[in-house]
């Protein structure tokens, strides 16, 4: 991950080769990523014509995946479940799962191949046991924000976060807009004690959204794509706005949980 003296004298190609994952969903795939955000794993898993296991990737070092790590999952496609040590949990699209430490055996599967499940996974590391907790949509807290003049009015749906599914670290929901809102977490903000990825679905094939990063006096764009990720360190804001309607995943690692625990940026500091 490179640091913010580096990242702003990063060419186009060379920001999207750090800061973005543009290939993470492959169909009949299980998809992970290492990063050295947080130590976080970024993940797909999209089961077809037959189930997929979470397999326990050598770079963990570890008996089993969760042997020291929980894992938050956001259902973007239809209906499907996921098997966690003998128990099948049902996600219907925008449902989460949170897998908690010490789960051995993780199995996903889809309703239909022909309407796949499409399962999006972060998971941070973990040094306390939590139980594993289904949530639906209805389920979420709901947070309205923003007003239909700043074109920012949208509903954050938390799922794991301090008053709702309990976690070591991870904190995790989606975001939704009203008509004729476009734009995500403005004003912006940084927050040193927790890194943030952010995954955009739910963007039209033909349009884009424009992710801003880097420090609040010295930003990068970033175009991305429908199923694209964005990794957030702590210095960089994180905001963004589309060229049609949207949704976009957060999930979070750090010290602190606290929803308000933010550095705001107003949007007359911006550079």
């Amino acid at each position: 991950m490179p640091s913010p003296r580096e990242a702003a004298i990063l060419d186009t190609a060379e920001m999207r080769g750090s800061f973005l994952l543009d290939e993470l969903f492959i169909s009949g795939e299980v998809c992970l990523v290492y990063t050295d955000l947080d130590r976080a794993v970024v993940g797909s898993a999209i089961p077809t014509t037959a189930a997929l296991e979470l397999g326990n990737d050598d770079a963990l070092k570890a008996d089993f995946f969760c042997q020291r790590r929980e894992i938050g999952i956001l259902n973007f496609g239809d209906a499907g479940s996921v098997t966690v040590d003998g128990t099948a949990y049902e996600l219907c699209k925008h449902d989460c799962l949170y897998i908690g430490r010490g789960s051995r055996e993780i199995r996903f599967t889809s309703a239909t191949a022909e309407s796949p499940a499409v399962f999006y996974l972060v998971s941070y590391p973990a040094h306390a046991t939590h139980p594993t907790v289904k949530a639906t949509r209805a389920d979420a807290n709901r947070v309205e924000m923003g007003t239909r003049d700043e074109t920012n009015e949208r509903t954050i749906f938390q799922y794991v976060h301090e008053n709702g599914i309990k976690s070591c670290q991870l904190v995790m929901g989606f975001t939704e807009f009203q008509p004729g809102s476009i734009w995500n977490t403005m004003p912006c903000h940084t927050h040193d004690r927790r890194s943030e990825v952010y995954c955009y679905f739910d963007v039209p094939a033909a349009h884009r959204v424009l992710h801003m990063m880097g420090e609040p006096q010295e930003t990068r764009p970033l175009w991305v794509a429908d199923r694209q990720v964005v990794l957030s360190p702590p210095w960089s804001i994180h905001c963004g706005c589309g060229t049609a309607s949207y949704r976009f995943c957060w999930a979070m690692g750090g010290e602190n949980q606290a929803f308000t625990d933010m550095d705001r940026v107003e949007i007359a500091e911006l550079r």
